[in-house]
């Protein structure tokens, strides 16, 4: 695991998620190493590690993606997050959201909603906790 891909796939995965990509990278570990390591080394490695978007765009893409999808709230989750950690602002996530509702309909678009919506108060408390 010491490829460039692996090691950039890493580093552009800690700046979007900090933390909390870590840790989904070794949950997945313990029950397939292998595909943790393909998660790194391609979409962090290859794709978003690329120099064409830049990592807010990339998240914008990735959020409205989630959307459309209308099944993966966790990755939703995430990628709000990760949205954010690269300069997305709340209403930026929110306005993508909206747009999507166009393409996926109102019901995938309401449940984004909701776990941005979480995601926001999360965020908000954790603050006023001073954390």
């Amino acid at each position: 695991m010491d490829s460039d891909r692996f090691q950039r796939g890493q580093a552009t995965l800690s700046s979007i998620h900090g933390h909390i990509g870590e840790g989904v990278m070794k949950a997945l570990g313990d029950i397939a190493p292998e595909f943790a390591r393909f998660i790194i080394e391609f979409p962090y490695g290859d794709i978003y590690a690329r120099g064409i978007l830049s990592p807010r765009e990339r998240q914008i893409a990735t959020i409205a993606s989630l959307v459309t999808l209308g099944h993966s709230p966790k990755e939703l989750r995430a990628h709000i997050q990760g949205g954010l950690n690269v300069g997305c602002s709340k209403q930026d996530i929110v306005e993508v959201i909206m747009q999507m509702a166009v393409y996926a309909g109102f019901p995938a678009a309401v449940n984004a909603l909701l776990v941005a919506k979480e995601v926001f108060q999360e965020i908000d408390e954790r603050v006023e906790a001073g954390d």
